[in-house]
């Protein structure tokens, strides 16, 4: 649960509470799916409350499915995709949806890469039309590509190099994983950026950018019907094509303690742990992940929580301490313990610290106050976060990347809604063990002659 969803989750919770828990949904349609001659699912969600469409091009192909040598190819073909076609220059696609109102934008993560535009439902046509054409005619020019690519090494400078948490986040990734490609950046190493070729982003955009690889996700004051139409309309005539292999890719299992120490410059320390856990697989059968998801929430879902409580509040020995858990994608999932200790303290203080409150869940388990609470937290958020059609769009063609369905969603809160106070103690028993654990401290250096790198310019797109 990122910083926003616990947001989302304390607002909406304090909202319930001041309402009695009455909610009046506004009405909105079944999802409809509609798949195409060559591939391309569709999915549309009518949601009437305004005169506006969320419309999203969805590929699976994100950096997992790069090979040793490209790591960052798929962002980077992210950021050519706004690159032009034959018909559309470079730099108009965004201009043609600003001109007619909308909003778009992109992002690149480790299971699947995305585009999206927010706009008057009337300009719908446009945006089908605008991403049909990206999608079969991208004009892949050197220039283009040698000036993105240094926009890209920039960004990863920007978000990662200078950024002392995120190269500690990186470097833990490396170590934790032996074998699988989650261990390297979405963002890719920067050795790899200095030497993609415009071959190797052409090549990816060849053999993963299909209909049969795709999926358009609609949300908005649409009609199904209407939609899958202009689908067929628009992208009915791009050939599918024959999608390379994907060979498993398994991970060995953690054969024991791992620990790592990163110099960076930097005002304090930071520790963060990571230990090897079950990731969701069968949604109506597997009840680990949502034990996770409910003591991540119980450890650090709000200020109230375990380790914000008892570490930076009452202790006051971290200036912040916080729990997560990334269960559902396509790689392993991990669940996370990290802070930053005070000034006078040191990482491998606050590292007890954070595993004394881990310990305390398994000798002493969680009280059915505390799971309710969260619980009742979890409903609230996903009412909440359900006003948005972006969210809602999100949500959708996030569980269609990672191989579950949208169906799936109304079933995740009941399998919340179901863990136990002992099912939470007991995957915390189980697994947050030292043989699946990777340890990596923050070793402060002076940030006398740190570069300060201003934030790229407005426009540019980050994957995440």
């Amino acid at each position: 649960m990122n910083r926003l969803l616990k947001l989302l989750n304390a607002m909406a919770a304090a909202w319930l509470l001041l309402t009695g828990g009455a909610f009046a949904a506004q009405p909105v349609d079944e999802v409809a799916v509609h798949e195409l001659a060559n591939g391309l699912r569709v999915v549309v969600k009518p949601d009437r409350r305004a005169p506006v469409a969320v419309s999203m091009v969805w590929y699976r192909i994100g950096s997992v499915d790069e090979q040793n040598g490209v790591t960052g190819v798929a962002h980077v073909l992210e950021h050519m995709m706004f690159k032009g076609t034959r018909t559309v220059p470079a730099g108009e696609f965004s201009k043609l949806i600003a001109a007619a109102g909308g909003r778009d934008n992109a992002f690149t993560s480790r299971d699947y890469t995305g585009y999206f535009q927010t706009l008057q439902k009337s300009a719908l046509p446009l945006s089908f039309r605008l991403e049909a054409d990206r999608m079969a005619n991208l004009v892949l020019s050197q220039e283009e590509f040698a000036k993105e690519l240094k926009v890209v090494m920039e960004e990863r400078r920007w978000r990662t190099d200078d950024r002392p948490h995120a190269v500690v986040y990186e470097r833990l990734m490396a170590a934790a994983l032996a074998a699988h490609p989650y261990r390297n950046p979405i963002i890719g190493w920067m050795s790899d950026l200095e030497h993609l070729r415009l071959d190797d982003t052409r090549a990816y955009y060849e053999q993963w950018y299909a209909p049969n690889n795709a999926t358009v996700v609609v949300v908005g004051d649409v009609v199904p019907a209407e939609v899958f139409a202009l689908a067929e309309q628009h992208f009915g005539a791009i050939p599918r094509r024959d999608l390379p292999p994907r060979k498993p890719q398994v991970e060995p299992p953690p054969l024991g303690l791992k620990r790592l120490t990163v110099k960076a410059p930097a005002e304090l320390p930071y520790v963060l742990m990571a230990y090897r856990v079950p990731r969701l697989e069968k949604p109506a059968a597997d009840w680990e992940p949502y034990a996770f998801d409910m003591l991540e929430s119980i450890l650090s879902g709000n200020d109230a929580a375990r380790l914000p409580q008892s570490l930076v509040k009452t202790e006051r020995t971290a200036t912040s301490a916080g729990a997560s858990y990334d269960g559902i994608g396509r790689g392993p999932a991990f669940f996370y313990l990290s802070g930053s200790p005070v000034a006078g303290q040191s990482a491998a203080q606050l590292e007890q610290g954070l595993r004394r409150e881990v310990q305390r869940v398994v000798d002493e388990g969680v009280t059915e106050e505390e799971l309710n609470r969260v619980k009742a937290q979890v409903i609230a958020a996903q009412v909440f976060q359900r006003d948005s059609m972006f969210f809602q769009a999100r949500q959708i063609g996030w569980m269609e990347m990672i191989g579950f369905s949208h169906r799936d969603l109304d079933l995740f809160i009941e399998k919340l809604q179901q863990v136990t106070a002992d099912q939470v103690q007991e995957v915390a028993r189980k697994y947050l063990v030292d043989d699946r654990l990777t340890v990596a401290y923050l070793d402060p250096q002076p940030l006398a002659g740190a570069p300060r790198r201003a934030a790229p310019p407005a426009g540019v797109r980050h994957g995440n």
